[in-house]
């Protein structure tokens, strides 16, 4: 994949390292499924450079558990708006919600043709299961870890795509300027060297902000660098205090990344008990109003966590559904075929971000975001189960559309 003319290098200097100049079509900051599925719909006569700040495993799109939401039919789209308006506090924009929604069904049939192996009953119909806030079944999935199936499934097709090439442990540092446009990126790569990525067109897709948390289940990467450039260069944000907290995150005294326990492990029945074992919420109303009664309960019992039971769940579920939860908790000392484990609330996704229209423009000519570093409205307030894989790649397909067409536009 390597593009020999992509690359000049400048020596600057008498320095230890060197500056670089690259020039390319398109730069892509970051290669969770935003960034791949923006790389994989732009055309192949463009060169694409991809960046990533650790190796293209830490991205968290690899950690989404639940599945990637889908409009069924035309009789659930009045319902899976609502549900979705509904846990964003009707604070969402209606048109990006709207065009999620009816892009859903063309994005899991790419999916499928792509190679990713979505659960299907014994007919191969697609099978649902259901999430917190959800009026209905309508998410699909693989096992419990629909994100790393996604992933790397998005991440060999764009490797087989010889306009691409893809530079790990390289990080973003700053954008280039000319005449007031975006104009490419400044990074650092592995070797300390200085890169000046000229482009015609930038894509941000450098996931959230959850390595700012004591306690995430985001990898520590995401510490919001896009934010930060485009704060600088007075690039519109947009709802920066929007912060989703996960209810139920495994409990656990060691330092790092909190294990996320899925959503959809209570859409199956697994619910909530405190110390006494009494159910106190009903564990699938939005993930911010479940979090809240945990807090709750935590303050009146003066614990540290509560207690998931998958009592309800039946043991062939578990094992199918959850066999990377099942495998994780025994790991940990606990069996949740047989007793219940300790959760507790963690940060888990960004709502807010830079601001980007329909199109995934942001206020800065030629300089796209997609993802959770943006902010298209989608979510509002909070974010619905299993909404952020359908959002991300709807986006990005829409930002390389407006990409291409706007390249034709200047030839």
């Amino acid at each position: 994949m390597q593009s020999k003319d992509m690359h000049k290098d400048m020596a600057q200097g008498d320095g230890l390292f060197m500056a670089k100049d690259i020039n390319v079509d398109v730069v892509i900051a970051g290669t969770g499924v935003a960034g791949l599925f923006t790389a994989l719909h732009l055309p192949a006569d463009k060169r694409v450079l991809m960046i990533c700040k650790e190796d293209m495993e830490s991205c968290d799109s690899m950690l989404a558990q639940g599945g990637i939401c889908v409009l069924k039919d035309a009789e659930d789209y009045d319902a899976f708006f609502e549900d979705t308006m509904r846990a964003g506090h009707y604070e969402n924009r209606k048109e990006s919600v709207d065009i999620m929604i009816r892009s859903s069904r063309n994005v899991i049939d790419q999916l499928l043709e792509l190679g990713v192996r979505f659960n299907k009953n014994e007919d191969g119909s697609l099978m649902y299961t259901r999430e917190g806030a959800h009026s209905k079944p309508r998410i699909c999935f693989h096992e419990d870890v629909t994100g790393k199936e996604i992933t790397e499934t998005l991440q060999r097709r764009v490797q087989e795509l010889p306009n691409v090439e893809i530079m790990e442990y390289t990080v973003m540092e700053d954008i280039l300027l000319q005449d007031g446009c975006c104009a490419g990126l400044v990074a650092r790569d592995s070797s300390g060297d200085t890169l000046h990525i000229h482009a015609g067109d930038t894509v941000l897709a450098t996931g959230g902000i959850g390595g700012l948390y004591e306690h995430s289940t985001n990898f520590p990467s995401l510490t919001g660098d896009a934010l930060e450039v485009a704060k600088e260069h007075d690039v519109a944000l947009e709802h920066l205090d929007y912060v989703q907290i996960h209810p139920t995150s495994l409990y656990t005294e060691h330092e790092g990344r909190s294990f996320l326990i899925s959503e959809s492990a209570r859409g199956e029945g697994a619910i909530l008990l405190n110390g006494k074992g009494e159910r106190f919420t009903d564990e699938l109303q939005p993930r911010d109003v479940v979090s809240k009664a945990i807090q709750a309960e935590m303050d009146k019992e003066g614990s540290r966590h509560v207690w998931l039971s998958f009592e309800n769940v039946p043991q062939d579920v578990i094992l199918e559904h959850f066999p990377n939860i099942y495998r994780t908790c025994l790991e940990e000392g606990y069996d949740i075929t047989k007793e219940p484990i300790p959760v507790v609330p963690a940060q888990h996704y960004f709502m807010g971000g830079i601001h980007v229209d329909s199109d995934s423009r942001t206020t800065m000519e030629h300089l796209y975001a997609v993802g959770e570093t943006s902010c298209n409205g989608v979510h509002g307030r909070n974010r619905l189960a299993s909404n952020s894989l359908l959002e991300s790649l709807v986006f990005a397909q829409r930002a390389a559309t407006k990409i291409a067409s706007e390249g034709k536009d200047r030839r």
